[in-house]
């Protein structure tokens, strides 16, 4: 009996002869050969098929095929250097499922706006499926980090009745008869895994009511937060170097053919899986502007065009601490030696991306807590649980976000962080 296979296991089968069942992406043909274009969700390569291989009928079959044509195919795999997946099948059988007519996407040049409209089809295409491939390469490197480290996953409402950052950037809902707001972070939830089972992560979808105009932002997005107990920042920012070294160590090992389709200089990735991320404070990173002659003064927050300058002069990761209170929320714990900063530092990738990660270690003293919290102008009662964790058994505990549609962009080296994300809501998909 024959094998059915995956296109991706085909180099385990060369010289033998398998079944497949695929979707056609293009084909050409040369009188008495024809060379069709195959996938099946794992991978791309080519079928080629020889008239005096098969009958007359089946011939004119695959002639008819069109667009995303699904069929089952039989051959045998061979090896082919020329390919950018290394190997091939010679076609000998061929059974139609289903053939198509006006497939919306050709095999052409289309603007941005056109296939995110058809985004359920655009999956379907080579760079789409090389960023979701690399993405869920990621997912997998997420839960195994977090798992050898000893960390547990904690799952975040996504239905809240406040601000965690005290912004009023939410969508608000009715829930019966009561507000609550979609998520904007897991992060104060999170604490109170971390003072449950040490260390937590949490992995969820995250909101933001924004009208973005920059192609670093979206209203719907996913988060990885990570919260320590007993861990002071500088402990923080040792997991974070070890995560993202360790992302971009697997995505390089293990997804090299999706790195290729999108033309991802790897050499570039190098230097982020080895470590080693300067930590720079926010003082530095003004002077650095400075003597660059862009116009910042402390206590400004940097934009994207600031974050892109700093970035650019690192191969890797670097980190950016002490940020002026004024800039950051309330949750934050002073630097002791200068109460005018927190202990907090952002991540910023190389080549321009900008900011991936934000931390800090929380403040774990009850009255400070208190203070900043009014200081901030939110409402205490929404914030009494909060405060519960600082009454009963508070200890120093740090943690930190990485924004995950960020990072993808960063290490698939994307233009837009829309095409980071499987399937845009439509809210999304209608920002400027």
């Amino acid at each position: 009996m024959t094998d059915l296979i995956s296109i991706k296991q085909a180099p385990e089968y060369v010289g033998k002869e398998v079944k497949m069942h695929v979707w056609l992406t293009d084909k050409r043909s040369s009188g008495k050969i024809m060379f069709l274009q195959l996938r099946d969700g794992t991978a791309f390569f080519q079928g080629v098929l020889l008239k005096k291989d098969v009958s007359e009928e089946k011939f004119d079959l695959a002639k008819s095929l069109r667009q995303e044509a699904s069929f089952y195919i039989t051959g045998v795999i061979n090896e082919d250097e020329r390919s950018h997946f290394g190997y091939e099948i010679k076609i000998s059988d061929l059974e139609l499922v289903s053939n198509t007519e006006d497939y919306p996407i050709g095999n052409k040049e289309h603007g941005i706006d056109f296939l995110l409209d058809h985004r359920h089809l655009w999956l379907r295409s080579r760079r789409p499926f090389a960023i979701m491939q690399i993405r869920n390469e990621m997912i997998n490197a997420t839960y195994d980090f977090f798992k050898k480290e000893g960390f547990i996953k904690f799952d975040a409402p996504i239905l809240m009745n406040s601000a965690p950052e005290g912004t009023t950037e939410l969508f608000h809902i009715e829930y019966f008869d009561n507000d609550a707001y979609l998520s904007q972070s897991g992060q104060l939830y999170a604490e109170v895994g971390a003072e449950a089972f040490g260390k937590v992560f949490t992995f969820g979808p995250t909101f933001r009511a924004e009208k973005s105009k920059t192609r670093r932002h979206l209203t719907e997005f996913w988060m990885i937060e990570p919260e320590m107990a007993w861990t002071h920042q500088d402990e923080s920012l040792d997991v974070q170097e070890r995560y993202i070294s360790y992302l971009v160590k697997r995505v390089i090992e293990n997804c090299e053919y999706e790195l290729n389709i999108l033309g991802r200089d790897i050499e570039k990735l190098r230097p982020a899986a080895e470590g080693n991320y300067t930590r720079l404070k926010y003082d530095d990173a003004v002077k650095m502007l400075q003597d660059a002659g862009r116009d910042f003064k402390w206590g400004d927050d940097f934009g994207a065009p600031d974050e892109a300058y700093i970035s650019e002069q690192f191969d890797r990761p670097v980190f950016i601490m002490n940020y002026p209170t004024s800039i950051k929320p309330f949750y934050m714990k002073k630097d002791p030696e200068n109460p005018k900063e927190y202990l907090c530092a952002d991540m910023l990738a190389p080549e321009g991306y900008g900011e991936i990660v934000g931390g800090s270690e929380r403040e774990e003293n009850f009255d400070v807590l208190k203070a900043q919290i009014e200081e901030a102008g939110l409402n205490l009662d929404n914030y009494e649980w909060y405060l519960d964790l600082r009454r009963y058994g508070s200890v120093p505990h740090s943690g930190f976000g990485l924004g995950f549609e960020r990072a993808i962009t960063w290490i698939c080296h994307l233009d837009h962080l829309r095409e980071a994300i499987p399937f845009p809501r439509m809210i999304n998909r209608m920002e400027p």
